[in-house]
C-alpha cells in the first residue's frame, strides 16, 4: 500500500487507515486479529482508535494485539481524548487535566509508552482553546505522543487552533484534522479543507463510504446483520436514506457497474484521492469487509467518473 505524509510533517502513513470504533463491542477479538492481520499484510500502517470506543475496550483490544501480530514500529497508533462517559451520559471535556488523564488512561490500555498521532476529538466551548491546545504540548515534550492534531472541527476551529500553535515558537503544529468526508458529506470542502491545506494539516477522513450507504446494501431496505438495523447504529446512519442519498448511490452504483468496479470501491477511491486527503478511515466489522475495502489499492477513478460524481454529490 502506498504512503503518504500526514500533512507537511514527518509522519508517514498508509493511504487508508485501520478504524477500530466496533472493536471490543460488535467486533470480538476473532475479528479484530483477522483483521489486523489482513491490514498488515496489505501494507496497512495507520490504526486509529479513540478513549470514547467502546468505552476503552477498543484501546485494550489493540494494546492485546500489537506486539503479537505485529511489531510496535509496524504500526502508527492514532487515538484520540476528550469525550467519555458520565453514568449512561455522554460526555466532551477537552480540559487539560482531563486531556491528559485520558491519555495516560489510553497508553496504559494500548501497552505503549507513546502514540503517534494523538488528537482532540471534538471542540468544546468550555475549555479555552489555549488550555486545550496546551494538553497536546505537553504530550508531545513529555514523549507521551509524537504528533499530534483535532477532530470534527469546523473551519474557524481548524484555523483558529492550527493559527494558536504556529503563533510561537516551540508549540507543536497540529498535523491533522479527522473529520467526516464522502460523496454524501462534503460540506468540509467549503472552509475545513482550505483552512487545513493552508495549515499544512492532512485529512484523515471518517466514514469515507457514507456510514455504509454508498455500498448499496441499503438500496432495497435496511438488511438485518447491518449496522443500520441495530439500535446503536439507526440513527447514525439514517439521515443518509433520503432522497438525496439515494441519488447519491444510485450514481455511485451505476458508475461501479459501467467499470466492472463495487460501489465499495467507487465512493472510497473517489474519497482517498481527493486534493489534501491523507488516509480515509475504514470501519469494517469483519474481515471479509475490510479486504473488500483493501482491494482498491491499484485503481483509480477515470477523470469523467469523477466530474459526473462531483455535480451529482454537490452540496
Amino acid at each position: 500500500m502506498q504512503q503518504r505524509t500526514v500533512g507537511r510533517t514527518g509522519l508517514r502513513v498508509s493511504r487508508l487507515g485501520l478504524g477500530t470504533m466496533t472493536w471490543g463491542r460488535d467486533t470480538d477479538e476473532h475479528e479484530a486479529r483477522d483483521q489486523l492481520v489482513a491490514f498488515h499484510e496489505a501494507g496497512g500502517t495507520l490504526v486509529d482508535t479513540a478513549a470514547s470506543y467502546s468505552d476503552g475496550a477498543s484501546e485494550a483490544l489493540i494494546g492485546s494485539l500489537v506486539g503479537d501480530v505485529l511489531r510496535r514500529d509496524e504500526v502508527v497508533i492514532a487515538t484520540k481524548a476528550g469525550v467519555g462517559r458520565r453514568g449512561n451520559e455522554r460526555v466532551a471535556d477537552t480540559s487539560r487535566g482531563t486531556l491528559l488523564t485520558n491519555l495516560d488512561e489510553s497508553l496504559r490500555r494500548l501497552r505503549v509508552d507513546h502514540v503517534d498521532l494523538w488528537q482532540v476529538h471534538v471542540w468544546t466551548d468550555e475549555a479555552p482553546i489555549e488550555e486545550t491546545l496546551a494538553a497536546l504540548d505537553h504530550a508531545v515534550t513529555s514523549g507521551r505522543a509524537s504528533y499530534v492534531g483535532v477532530s470534527n472541527y469546523t473551519g474557524w476551529q481548524t484555523a483558529q487552533a492550527a493559527t494558536w500553535q504556529r503563533a510561537v515558537p516551540g508549540r507543536t503544529p497540529l498535523a491533522s484534522t479527522q473529520v467526516e468526508y464522502s460523496l454524501l458529506k462534503r460540506s468540509i470542502e467549503a472552509e475545513v479543507l482550505p483552512a487545513a491545506r493552508a495549515m499544512g494539516m492532512g485529512i484523515l477522513p471518517w466514514s469515507p463510504l457514507g456510514r455504509g450507504v454508498l455500498t448499496g446494501k441499503y438500496r432495497s431496505g435496511t438488511p438485518q446483520d447491518s449496522r443500520g438495523a441495530s439500535n446503536h447504529f439507526a440513527g447514525f446512519v439514517n439521515p443518509y436514506l433520503d432522497e438525496r442519498g439515494r441519488g447519491i448511490t444510485e450514481a455511485v452504483c451505476r458508475a461501479a457497474e459501467g467499470l466492472g468496479w463495487t460501489p465499495l470501491q467507487v465512493a472510497l477511491v473517489w474519497v482517498r484521492d481527493r486534493v489534501g486527503v491523507t488516509a480515509p478511515i475504514i470501519g469494517a466489522r469483519t474481515a471479509a469487509q475490510l479486504t473488500a475495502a483493501l482491494s482498491v489499492e491499484e485503481l483509480t477513478l477515470p477523470p469523467e467518473i469523477t466530474a459526473a460524481l462531483d455535480d451529482v454529490s454537490a452540496e
